[in-house]
């Protein structure tokens, strides 16, 4: 599997050009499908502006190497503690214990 992130956060995107951490390609064909997809309607609505181009803004990695290597971490604290910890930025809101979500399901 394969997942296409922003280099700067490494928010996973998704199909429609926003952070969405369930988002996955099974083969590196299909994430540069995915990129070139996000290409083509970027310039539909702009005039040859290659400063925020979706191919120079992300990146594909394998979701394994991707999750162990670049993934960024996020310091934040425990919602019922305070106690600080850290999580990856792609954690859902309703995984994360510094979230009211997880603590009322």
């Amino acid at each position: 599997m394969y997942v296409v992130y922003e280099k700067t956060s490494t928010f996973i995107i998704g199909k429609s050009g926003h952070p969405d951490h369930r988002a996955q390609y099974k083969t590196m064909g299909a994430a540069k499908a995915a990129v070139t997809r996000l290409r083509k309607a970027w310039f539909a609505t702009r005039d040859e502006c290659l400063e925020n181009d979706p191919v120079f803004r992300y990146a594909i990695a394998e979701a394994e190497y991707f999750a162990k290597n670049i993934e960024k971490q996020r310091t934040v604290k425990n919602m019922m503690t305070g106690v600080p910890f850290s999580e990856p930025v792609n954690t859902p809101s309703y995984m994360s214990p510094s979230r009211e979500s997880y603590w009322s399901m």
